[in-house]
């Protein structure tokens, strides 16, 4: 069980980390619970359930600022995911455009791709062509 609890504590730390020290996830979260609040007030002020609804369906500015509160929850939400570390892909990259440019190299792409051939496959041998001999 404890083993359990110290996995979950220790996964949970890099968010409440991020929680506890991003600016810009907590300004987010406050716009956010700033344009519900508008929202709310607009909504459940003194109108019956049809009132509300036909002011929701009408009202652009309410539409705009609901639309705002949920912008600013997936801004919120995507701060808080890890962020993708893309070193490894771009190191691939680079190293594939410099092999990819020596072999084709206008100047040294023919010697290069032939002394690749050569370790790879081993060094070409020449090859004479012998008729079969004819058996009488």
């Amino acid at each position: 069980m404890r083993e359990t609890v110290t996995g979950a504590v220790d996964n949970a730390r890099p968010y409440v980390d991020r929680i506890a020290h991003d600016e810009e996830f907590k300004e987010h979260v406050k716009n956010a619970f700033e344009s519900g609040q508008r929202v709310w007030a607009e909504m459940f002020g003194d109108r019956t359930a049809t009132g509300k609804a036909m002011k929701f369906a009408r009202d652009k500015d309410m539409q705009d600022e609901l639309r705002n509160a949920v912008d600013e929850l997936r801004k919120a939400g995507g701060r808080l995911q890890p962020q993708e570390s893309h070193t490894t892909r771009n190191i691939v990259l680079l190293v594939a455009g410099i092999v990819l440019g020596a072999l084709f190299n206008p100047w040294t792409g023919p010697e290069t791709r032939k002394w690749v051939k050569d370790k790879v496959a081993g060094p070409e041998e020449p090859f004479e062509y012998q008729q079969p001999n004819e058996a009488s």
